[in-house]
């Protein structure tokens, strides 16, 4: 016992340093390690654990964002829970995990868009359909993109004045439970705003609107001294880029960059190539985070920009550019599947979203040394 005990105290005593320095080190480098996924069924609670202590923590991941949206069981609109939800006490076993790793946990709930997918209609909507800022839109028994309403996800309206309500309350509670400090709005891909046939909405402009449910939800949080965090896409202008309506915005909200509060983080999310408005985010004031998600090479390029951003960018400049996040868009069971080599996509070969994780975090390990 009393070996044992020496044992711990010398490896405590011995590795501390050498951890701390390898930390400060690759904190100097990309203040943020993220990894973005759907936060686990109940059933995976206790393997998602592992995977926080055994894979995140050797790669040194410092900020973990789960998507949650309806998966717990909501005190504050229980009505909107989904059917099998986390418990207050599955999360804590997480928010546990990542408090003894070093690790941020951020929450999301999609806000503003998103609010269904193909066939489906989530919670909020289906529960508050007056919330729907398209409700002459009715879903399709068998959904094909593109089709005649334009539809690719419901949005919910902005200006209803029952809306914030609701979903503040959300995001109070899910911030609370796990006991954080920023919270993830998503707001990506926003494709219904400001509708012609909205009655409150219809004839504003898109780029307001857009801002004003940002700024909303951002002051909100700020009440709590809580920071928003949003994906880029819908501020980036799609026709000037070339990069169209899914990385970027078709709709002219891209002029909401010019709008919304400066302390707003920026998920900057681009999967076929390397593409670089990182810089331009940085360049409007915003803090940036690169997000990969399944092919390797881009994710090892879009690494050394960041790097390459964070040295030669001016003193006001570099502080901006926050560092990299790997994202997941599986389900966090699939994905630890894949991870583990337990259901193998042998026709994705190299391009999956576990190989691009090890591949970038391998990458981020290397450049450290």
């Amino acid at each position: 016992m009393k070996k044992r005990l020496l044992s711990f105290f010398f490896c405590i005593f011995f590795f501390s340093p050498i951890l701390r320095a390898q930390s400060t080190k690759l904190d100097s480098l990309l203040p943020v390690r993220g990894f973005c996924i759907g936060a686990p069924q109940s059933k995976q609670v206790d393997a998602f654990v592992k995977f926080i202590n055994e894979e995140l923590a050797s790669r040194q991941v410092n900020t973990l964002i789960l998507r949650v949206d309806f998966n717990f069981q909501f005190e504050s609109h229980p009505e909107l829970r989904d059917s099998i939800a986390l418990s207050r006490r599955e999360v804590k076993k997480l928010v546990a995990a990542c408090r003894k790793n070093n690790i941020q946990i951020i929450p999301q709930i999609n806000l503003l868009g998103h609010q269904s997918w193909a066939t489906t209609t989530y919670n909020l909507l289906r529960v508050y359909p007056e919330f729907d800022e398209t409700p002459h839109v009715k879903m399709p028994e068998k959904y094909v993109w593109p089709n005649a309403d334009g539809l690719y996800c419901k949005s919910y309206c902005p200006l209803h004045p029952g809306v914030h309500k609701v979903v503040f309350d959300l995001v109070d509670e899910i911030c609370d439970v796990f006991e954080s400090n920023a919270f993830h709005a998503g707001m990506d891909e926003v494709f219904y705003i400001g509708d012609d046939k909205c009655p409150r909405c219809s004839g504003r402009n898109k780029a307001e609107l857009f801002a004003g449910e940002v700024n909303a939800i951002r002051n909100h949080l700020a009440l709590k001294e809580r920071k928003l965090w949003i994906w880029g896409d819908r501020l980036i202008d799609g026709k000037t880029t070339g990069l169209g309506e899914w990385e970027a915005s078709m709709n002219n909200t891209h002029q909401a960059v010019d709008l919304i509060a400066k302390d707003v983080v920026i998920c900057d999310w681009h999967y076929e190539r390397p593409d670089q408005t990182a810089v331009y985010f940085a360049m409007k004031g915003f803090n940036v985070i690169t997000c990969p998600w399944r092919k390797p090479k881009i994710a090892v390029a879009q690494t050394h920009d960041m790097l390459k951003f964070r040295t030669t960018a001016t003193k006001e400049m570099k502080p901006r550019f926050f560092g990299m996040m790997q994202t997941v868009w599986s389900p966090a069971g699939s994905f630890l599947d894949e991870f583990y080599g337990i259901k193998v996509n042998e026709k994705a070969g190299e391009n999956t979203p576990s190989n691009c994780f090890k591949t970038m975090y391998e990458e981020i390990k290397k450049v450290s040394q």
